[in-house]
């Protein structure tokens, strides 16, 4: 029964990709290209997460952990730009 709901699950997650992809592309506005590509993240988080269930091992976890770092500061950093144009700040006293 779980391998059944894990199978399903990953369907589904792979669906929700498929929908934020095409946010992506077609999205109206960057604001919405940025939150698809967080949304994105986020369900490849959780599918890796159950093809590690399902597989009954630990060796995922590792990517687990490096996408999810990956997915949230990229997700600043396209706030960021968004807001302020640029991603780093330099002062300069000249």
């Amino acid at each position: 029964m779980i391998v059944v709901m894990l199978k399903v699950s990953l369907t589904l997650f792979a669906l929700a990709i498929v929908i934020s992809l095409y946010r992506i592309i077609r999205g109206p506005s960057i604001p919405d290209r940025v939150i698809a590509m967080d949304m994105i993240g986020v369900n490849l988080i959780s599918a890796i997460a159950a093809i590690s269930i399902l597989l009954k091992t630990k060796a995922y976890l590792e990517v687990i952990l490096i996408l999810g770092i990956l997915a949230f500061i990229s997700t600043i950093a396209l706030s960021k730009f968004i807001e302020r144009g640029v991603i780093i700040e330099r002062k300069r006293d000249r």
